[in-house]
């Protein structure tokens, strides 16, 4: 791979150059932990720092919930299955239990969680062949 990449900038330098531009916009959030990178520990600093910002990025962006909507095609075992295969730690019992909410109900709230893991976790659902949608979390419970 080193080889098809002669001639272009190295990913590590870019990287590096990249992180100094943003570790100036960042240091208030960081509380100058980052100011002290070497070159030597550019990537693992680098890797620090991306997780730090998913982390925060994560818990500051607003609650959604992950809606499953009741079908006429998929039986309740297969919507269980799927369940548990995308949610993660998801248990049969439940699995069990939104897959009755949504049966008797029309819907049922999956999970509630970020908005890009919420999306995720739609998305997943629907290659699956489930109805699913998400919506804020925000007004009521």
């Amino acid at each position: 791979m080193r080889a098809a990449m002669r001639g272009s900038p190295d990913v590590l330098s870019l990287s590096f150059y990249s992180l100094k531009g943003v570790l100036g916009g960042i240091k208030d959030l960081t509380g100058g932990v980052m100011e002290s990178l070497t070159l030597q520990g550019v990537t693992q600093d680098f890797t620090k720092l991306i997780v730090w910002i998913c982390r925060k990025s994560r818990k500051m962006s607003p609650p959604y919930r992950v809606l499953l909507h009741n079908d006429n095609y998929n039986k309740r075992e297969y919507v269980v299955q799927v369940l548990m295969k995308v949610i993660p730690g998801m248990t049969l019992d439940n699995a069990v239990n939104i897959m009755q909410e949504a049966h008797h109900n029309g819907m049922s709230v999956v999970i509630i969680c970020a908005q890009v893991d919420a999306e995720d976790h739609c998305m997943q659902l629907r290659g699956n062949g489930l109805l699913s949608s998400i919506e804020p979390a925000s007004g009521g419970c």
